[in-house]
């Protein structure tokens, strides 16, 4: 370990380790969707909202102070991208493509100041209340930066009264189980994987070491880090390409035009896909068709987006992989596409094990890749000297919570998933998308990243 993390974080030095250090220090799709967002839907307004899915097992605010959380908050929005970050955007290849962001949109990201903060203690659950409203564009940064802020805050709370024998030990632990998960994957001959875990990151440096290790032991079979700082300090690829904030937004928007239009609302899930294909092309053409549920999205692709059958192919996010698999596996084959030239991510809480059986039951079906996310960069389970589970990871997650028009109109915006749980939005909405797309190939899976 380069560095000695648990020194680090006995020492507590704030100015040092900040939980954000960058502007860059994002996932590498959140780029990408605020150049789409720009070129796109640059007069569109949105309020992103964070909820605690753990709130029955842990109340942040419980652990994490109103002033500690501030100073963070306070020292993300102070930051501003560095020449030598936007030289690297600008100047770098991803995915094979050079320039793929505009001297425009540089100086878009050069010019950025992220929206104010609104934070409160819900007087009801005991919980803070998060928002940040701005232009689409600006407030979508935060969103990233707010998760890994309130994991890392988190971690360190649990950490607070370790000695610093018991922090080494922790370490030490938490480093061997990251390793043996490492050799069975390249024991078991698993390519593909990313790693993708900055929103649940146990702490910057601890995502550093990760990466490293990763590297270190899978060889070729570690395509890169969804991370742009680390990716540009490492030298590394930069891996991602959307999220279901677009298809959640877009949708939104047609609500607000033609609100009893419901082919509009059906059709903005391919709206999504036509405009980003004229913004980006190659292998940055990755669907993500869980956003109001996968069947039915297959269903209609084909009609609505014939040019689905030249895409990279398609990111598993909420429904039980194996069953996601094997449903994109019957999708390809009954347009005429060989599903073994298709991408299949898979990406909803993977672990060692779990991509293992992947790899043995896919392999020779379709091209595998791998979004290997909290269970790399924030398993601590176990590892802990004075026993207890205060530093298992939470699910916690900041969406777009509202859209609005220049216009002033206004509406919540709505996830459904392929998992009831890890649905979204207000509650009448939530009714209205679901009596439009139906609910086939939908089930409640429970949530714990």
């Amino acid at each position: 370990m380069s560095i000695d993390i648990a020194q680090r974080i006995h020492n507590q030095n704030f100015r040092l380790d900040p939980f954000v250090r960058s502007l860059l220090d994002t996932d590498f799709y959140k780029l990408l969707m605020a150049n789409f967002i720009w070129e796109k839907y640059a007069d569109v307004g949105a309020t992103f909202s964070v909820k605690n899915r753990s709130i029955k097992r842990i109340r942040l605010a419980d652990l994490v102070s109103e002033a500690d959380l501030r100073a963070q908050l306070d020292f993300v929005r102070g930051l501003r991208f560095t020449n030598a970050e936007l030289i690297w955007l600008q100047g770098n290849t991803f995915y094979g493509q050079r320039g793929i962001f505009s001297g425009d949109f540089i100086e878009a990201l050069r010019n950025l100041r992220l929206p104010a903060y609104d934070l409160s203690i819900n007087d009801e659950s005991g919980e803070y209340e998060i928002s940040f409203t701005g232009s689409w564009f600006e407030a979508t940064f935060w969103e990233i930066y707010i998760l890994a802020i309130m994991n890392e805050a988190k971690s360190r709370a649990a950490m607070s009264g370790m000695s610093k024998y018991q922090l080494r030990v922790l370490y030490a632990n938490a480093t061997a189980k990251l390793v043996s998960k490492l050799k069975s994957i390249r024991e078991a001959g698993v390519s593909g994987i990313a790693e993708f875990g900055t929103r649940r990151r146990h702490g910057f440096l601890w995502q550093e070491f990760v990466i490293e290790a990763m590297a270190e032991e899978l060889g070729d079979g570690f395509i890169g880090t969804s991370n742009a700082l680390h990716a540009m300090r490492m030298g590394l690829p930069a891996i991602g390409t959307n999220a279901h904030e677009l298809p959640m937004v877009i949708a939104a928007l047609a609500r607000i035009d033609t609100p009893q239009d419901e082919a509009a609302l059906r059709d903005s899930q391919y709206k999504v896909l036509r405009e980003w294909q004229e913004v980006y092309g190659g292998n940055l053409l990755v669907g993500l068709p869980d956003t109001f549920g996968t069947t039915q999205f297959l269903q209609g692709a084909p009609a609505a987006f014939p040019d689905i059958e030249n895409w990279t192919g398609f990111r598993e996010d909420s429904k039980d992989p194996f069953v996601g698999g094997w449903e994109k596996v019957a999708f390809w084959k009954s347009i005429g596409v060989d599903p073994g030239n298709k991408l299949q991510l898979f990406s909803d809480g993977l672990d060692a094990q779990q991509m293992i059986d992947l790899h043995k039951t896919f392999s020779d079906q379709i091209r595998c890749g791998y979004g290997w996310g909290t269970n790399a960069t924030n398993d601590f389970r176990g590892c802990d000297p004075r026993g207890g589970h205060d530093l298992d990871p939470i699910s916690v997650v900041c969406k777009v919570s509202k859209v609005t028009r220049n216009n002033g109109k206004s509406i919540s915006p709505v996830k459904l998933s392929d998992n009831y749980e890890k649905a979204t939005g207000a509650p009448d909405e939530v009714d209205h998308y679901r009596k439009v797309f139906g609910t086939e190939g939908m089930t409640n899976i429970p949530v714990e990243v």
